[in-house]
């Protein structure tokens, strides 16, 4: 059993990485599933369409936070606690850090409110490893218009926020990962995603949690 997430900007290559790495386990037989932040449950999508809206609808940076934790506290407790209580693992993209990174680094939100929101929402529960991916804003920039030039999909509102924003969350994960480093490995996501995945699974054989 293993909790394992995925942080990053925008970008990144968080989900193709994940789905590489869904696929080893599949080979091994590894009993597993994937979700996501905010969302993976009714509530939660729900959810996520608020905190992503624009105009009229676009939360103020307080209720931004409280709607990110109420997404994350009724995952934790009707879908990621039960599945890591039968034994199996869990794969998401974005958990509690992102809150630190972007709503006390990027909205300059009090970091001990929502570090003491993070418990209280995932009732203590920490991942077995985070996995940063770290990419500077202007590739991430990059990577999001040939994005949206390939789909014709916008920008949704976090996408939109000006480089500051980013600088200040891509430094609040690596302040993260730089403070814990038994439970971050960083990854630089200009790497090609098999050398991030052979990097990946060599920290995770280091855990004696694949072969």
């Amino acid at each position: 059993m293993a909790f394992i997430v995925f942080e990053g900007l925008d970008g990144s290559g968080k989900s193709t990485l994940m789905n590489r790495l869904s696929q080893i386990l599949k080979d091994q037989k590894i009993d597993h599933e994937m979700t996501r932040e905010p969302g993976g449950t009714e509530l939660g999508d729900k959810l996520r369409d608020l905190i992503l809206a624009k105009g009229p609808y676009a939360p103020t940076p307080r209720a931004e936070l409280l709607m990110y934790e109420a997404s994350r506290a009724q995952l934790v407790e009707t879908w990621i606690k039960p599945r890591l209580q039968n034994g199996g693992w869990v794969l998401s993209d974005r958990f509690a850090a992102s809150s630190i990174a972007f709503q006390a680094g990027g909205r300059n939100i009090n970091e001990a409110d929502v570090v003491w929101l993070n418990q209280f929402a995932t009732m203590g529960l920490e991942p077995d490893l985070y996995i940063l991916l770290d990419v500077t804003v202007e590739e991430s920039k990059r990577r999001r218009k040939n994005r949206q030039d390939s789909t014709s999909v916008a920008e949704d509102r976090i996408e939109a926020e000006k480089d500051d924003f980013h600088n200040r969350v891509r430094d609040g994960f690596l302040k993260l990962a730089k403070n814990n480093p038994k439970q971050w490995f960083v990854v630089s996501a200009e790497l090609s995603t098999e050398k991030m995945l052979e990097l990946v699974l060599v920290r995770m054989r280091e855990h004696k949690w694949l072969k």
